[in-house]
Order: C-alpha cells, then sequence, then structure tokens
C-alpha cells in the first residue's frame, strides 16, 4: 500500500512539473503577462503622442493659423506691416582689472 501511494505521488509531482516549469508553464504564463502589460503602457504613450503629431498635421494642413503662429515662435518672421522690438536684459556688469 505504501508503494502503491508513493508511485501516485511520484505521478502527481511529475504531472505538475511541466505545469509550472515547463514551456507553456504557469510561471512562464505570469512572466509573459507582466511583458504584456509593459507593453501595453509603452504602446498607450506611443498612441497618445501620436494622436498629438495626427492632430498637429491636420492643424497645419487645414489653418494658416497654426503655420503663422509656427512662423513666428520657431523662425522669428513677422509680418510686412509690423514693427519688430526685442527686449534684452541687461547682463551683470563687468568686473574692472
Amino acid at each position: 500500500m505504501k508503494a502503491l501511494a508513493a508511485v501516485l505521488a511520484g505521478l502527481i509531482v511529475v504531472l505538475q512539473y511541466p505545469l509550472w516549469f515547463g514551456k507553456g508553464g504557469w510561471l512562464r504564463v505570469r512572466d509573459l503577462d507582466r511583458q504584456v502589460v509593459a507593453q501595453q503602457s509603452a504602446n498607450a504613450g506611443l498612441k497618445a503622442r501620436n494622436d498629438a503629431l495626427d492632430a498637429e498635421v491636420r492643424d497645419l494642413k487645414q489653418g494658416l493659423d497654426a503655420i503663422e503662429e509656427r512662423a513666428r515662435s520657431e523662425l522669428g518672421m513677422i509680418r510686412k506691416d509690423e514693427v519688430f522690438y526685442q527686449v534684452v536684459s541687461p547682463g551683470p556688469p563687468a568686473r574692472p582689472r
């Protein structure tokens, strides 16, 4: 009877090994689930960035206001009939030598 119990216990261990440590075991599935969650969060961030870029492209294609704003802020351009005043902050006074 003890031999039968030992054989059955050994059989249970042999059957449980692939479930825990095999190619499709619980540990591997848990690790893959973590990777999926990390990739989904990365994808969400990239989707938000892509949506913002898409909105900017649509805005640039449809309206001249966005183009004008970018030309003014990034390129420093002004209109023909405007006067440009540049205010420069004074630097620290020079030290005498």
